[in-house]
């Protein structure tokens, strides 16, 4: 049987990133609570958020939105990792700069305990495309952007955005 390579590579990315959201999903969490949301594009979906980003970095003046949109389009695929903001209650806590988490809430802040476990999560993720030698780059930009257009749903405060390639020449690092 004959398996043509660029079609086992681009299945390879695909499998990267599933084994990516299921290292965010199994990363840990603080006091157990799991507020992560993930999510993988593709094709149109990759295209549309590339041009998502370049309407948000014309809106913004912020030009390396332009050159990271130019990195999805070259991207296999990328993958999304979000956070909802659930307080964990934590007595003698603070570290949202609040007293306590129902004035974060009221105050509309995020839980430190959250984006702390997306930060986990993504370096999970990476660890794994790294571990795949797949090329990829966390992207803020293409988080941003995902955040704005409500990819991942409501309730999420901040996502990552990372883009995978597998190409002879990583994408990612002349930029």
């Amino acid at each position: 049987m004959f398996f043509d390579g660029e079609i086992m590579e681009r299945e390879g990315v695909l499998g990267t990133a599933r084994r990516m959201c299921t290292a965010a999903r199994t990363a840990p969490k603080a006091r157990g609570t799991d507020a992560i949301v993930t999510a993988v594009l593709t094709g149109e979906d990759r295209m549309a958020l590339a041009g998502a980003m370049e309407r948000h970095g014309q809106e913004q003046q912020l030009g390396f939105f332009h050159r990271d949109a130019e990195n999805l389009l070259l991207a296999e695929a990328v993958v999304l990792i979000g956070v909802k903001n659930i307080p964990r209650n934590l007595s003698f806590c603070g570290y949202c700069g609040f007293p306590d988490c129902s004035a974060c809430l009221e105050a509309g802040g995020i839980c430190a305990h959250s984006m702390a476990d997306l930060g986990i999560a993504v370096g999970s993720a990476v660890s794994v495309a790294s571990s795949d030698r797949v090329d990829n780059r966390v992207f803020f930009s293409a988080g941003k952007t995902a955040l704005a257009e409500k990819v991942l749903g409501d309730g999420v405060v901040a996502v990552y955005a990372i883009p995978l390639s597998a190409t002879s020449k990583n994408i990612f690092f002349d930029r």
